[in-house]
């Protein structure tokens, strides 16, 4: 590999990393100049949906941009090394460590070198020499750039398996405040015309055979956790609307990592929890998978989420006239409300009560996490907790639960 495309995938691989969007996490594996080494290749790891970890080269086209985000590592103002691939480079480059068995696939994004048609311009060539010139199969994940023309997104949609584009702040005033130059109507427009499309796909392939596959991987997009003062509730808000709005296939949130020092960031003081970040993803999932409405998580006189309880239980505690359930007669959506049952045992449930009554020792058999789930429900009538149900008395033994089953340090 040459030295100059070494330079540039090491610039570029790294000014990507601050992009969550794929559901990846770094990876670090010593040894340069060996056979497997990837440490300079910018590879990520993403989950499919059948709960496959795929390597993907996670890069930027460019990271030289035209916009001064307060929040991003590449705005315009920053003194860090900058480059740029060709379309060429980078399709070579991404076939180059297809064959060494160092990828299944290519997390494509950009910064916005001169204008977004153009820079949107060169990663539908990079998509289409993967896809037309090498044959390239494998998954790819590709940025839209807002402004760019319609052409160019559908384009996209019909070579890459996902697209996205990021919102990163839940509200217009955020956006005035800390990326001036993001008008919402430029991020939103994208996202309507995929959603668009990708219906139309869908609606097409139940009358033709043949019917030319656009992003069949959905959209999604991101989000930032604590660069300005918005609340939990707003977050919560913003995804929920993203999900019925544009049917996006995932929103990821990142908390933000101080990188500038910038007047426009005056709510940052500290590094906002990684705890808050990982509560939005939980809330997320019981709006994705439980039947959740983002009001019954969190709402104007609760904006926050209680960062020692997970927001189910939260929730539980806050309806305990709801309580205990007879596990045996409650509806699968009754179910879906108690803590420490899932959709899987939640179905499991329902099946099982088709043939018997459940008891509680067949209970714990359908997977359900008995600890937490004994304070809410009752099987035959039966109520098993060891405490009233008062949830400062549950809080109490959760808590000793925790304690108990804490992890020992071997040092």
């Amino acid at each position: 590999m040459r030295e100059e495309i070494v330079h540039k995938l090491e610039v570029l691989a790294d000014s990507a990393k601050y992009d969550v969007s794929c559901a990846s996490s770094g990876v670090e594996r010593h040894g340069v100049g060996k056979i497997g080494s990837a440490s300079l290749g910018g590879i990520c790891h993403a989950w499919s949906s059948d709960g496959r970890c795929i390597s993907l080269l996670k890069v930027l086209h460019t990271n030289r941009c035209i916009f001064d985000c307060a929040y991003c590592i590449n705005r315009r103002s920053n003194d860090i090394p900058r480059a740029s691939f060709t379309s060429e480079e980078l399709a070579e480059l991404t076939m180059e460590f297809y064959r060494r068995n160092y990828i299944e696939g290519l997390f494509l994004s950009s910064a916005i070198e001169n204008d977004p048609q153009e820079t949107m311009e060169k990663i539908v060539r990079t998509l289409r020499l993967l896809r037309k010139t090498y044959g390239f199969a494998g998954y790819i994940h590709a940025k839209l750039i807002p402004g760019a023309d319609p052409i160019l997104v559908r384009q996209a949609g019909l070579l890459a398996d996902r697209v996205s584009i990021n919102l990163e702040l839940p509200s217009q005033a955020g956006l005035a405040a800390l990326a001036p130059q993001k008008k919402p109507a430029l991020l939103l427009a994208p996202m309507q015309q995929v959603h668009r499309e990708i219906s139309g796909y869908l609606e097409d392939t139940r009358h033709f055979r043949h019917t030319p596959a656009f992003a069949p991987g959905g959209q999604s997009t991101q989000m930032i956790v604590g660069a300005i003062a918005d609340t939990d509730y707003q977050l919560l808000q913003a995804s929920s609307k993203l999900y019925r709005s544009f049917g996006m296939k995932r929103v990821y949130y990142s908390a933000y990592i101080p990188m500038n020092a910038d007047s426009r960031l005056p709510a940052l003081t500290v590094p906002p929890p990684r705890q808050r970040e990982h509560r939005l993803y939980q809330a997320d999932w019981l709006m994705r998978f439980y039947e959740f409405e983002a009001d019954e998580i969190l709402d104007r006189s609760q904006p926050f989420f209680d960062l020692e309880f997970d927001p189910k239980i939260d929730w539980a505690f806050r309806h305990m006239d709801l309580f205990p359930i007879e596990v045996n007669r409650a509806s699968l959506h009754e179910l879906l409300r108690v803590p420490g049952i899932g959709p899987t045992s939640a179905k499991r449930i329902v099946r099982h009560r088709r043939l018997a009554p459940l008891s509680y020792e067949s209970l714990a058999k359908t997977g359900v996490v008995m600890k937490r789930a004994r304070y809410f429900l009752t099987c035959g009538g039966r109520f098993c907790g060891d405490v009233s149900m008062y949830p400062e008395n549950i809080k109490n033994k959760l808590r000793g639960q925790d304690q108990q089953y804490q992890q020992l340090s071997l040092f």
